[in-house]
C-alpha cells in the first residue's frame, strides 16, 4: 500500500545524495534505481550529529526503535537533506549546518508492517554544550561511540562509528 508517493524533486535529490554518500549499504543505489520505475514509498532521512571530538553522537529514544539518530519521513515538497534538517530540529532542537557529503545511504523498513524504503543519513558536528529541546516523550542524549546502545538497527552502531573514523581522517586532508 502506497501511503504517499515521493515527488520528482525529492527522488532526484535522493539519487544525487545516494551517489555522493560516503557509504552505501544494502545495495541502496541499485534498489533506488529499480524503485524509481514506479511509485515509491516515502523516503527517510536522519542526521548523525557528532561532538567536536567525534567521540559521541546524538540519539533520540524512540518508543519502539530504541536509541536512534534523529530523523524520519521526508515530507512532500522536501528533499531528503531538508527533511533531515527539519527532523533534527523537531526531535532535538538542533539546527547545525549539515556536512556537504551525505554520510550513508541504506535500504530498510522502519516498522515490521511497512515496506522497505531508502534512508539517507547526513552528518553534522555540534558543541556538546548546545542544549537539546526534545519532543515530548522522546528523550535526546549524547551517546559515547565506544559504548553500545539498544536499537532495532544494531548495524547503526558500527556504521556511525565508521563514519566518525572517516571524518577524523578527513580533518588532516582539508
Amino acid at each position: 500500500m502506497i501511503r504517499n508517493v515521493v515527488d520528482k524533486r525529492a527522488v532526484e535529490a535522493a539519487v544525487i545524495d545516494a551517489q555522493r554518500a560516503v557509504a552505501e549499504f544494502d545495495g541502496a543505489c541499485q534498489w533506488l534505481a529499480s524503485a524509481r520505475q514506479g511509485p515509491m514509498e516515502p523516503l527517510a532521512a536522519e542526521v548523525w550529529v557528532f561532538d567536536e571530538d567525534l567521540a559521541r553522537v546524538v540519539l533520540v529514544k524512540h518508543r519502539w526503535r530504541g536509541w536512534v539518530p534523529p530523523g524520519g519521513k521526508v515530507e512532500a515538497g522536501e528533499t531528503p537533506r531538508e527533511g533531515a534538517s527539519r527532523e533534527l530540529f523537531e526531535e532535538a532542537g538542533l539546527q547545525p549546518e549539515l556536512l556537504s557529503e551525505p554520510a550513508a545511504v541504506a535500504v530498510r523498513s522502519f516498522h515490521s508492517d511497512w515496506p522497505v524504503t531508502l534512508g539517507l543519513s547526513y552528518a553534522a558536528v555540534v558543541d556538546v554544550a548546545t542544549p537539546f529541546v526534545a519532543e515530548p516523550g522522546q528523550p535526546v542524549a549524547w551517546m559515547r561511540l565506544d559504548d553500545g546502545w539498544e536499537s532495532c538497527f544494531p548495524d547503526d552502531v558500527v556504521r556511525i562509528r565508521q563514519h566518525a573514523a572517516w571524518m577524523a581522517g578527513q580533518v588532516g586532508r582539508n
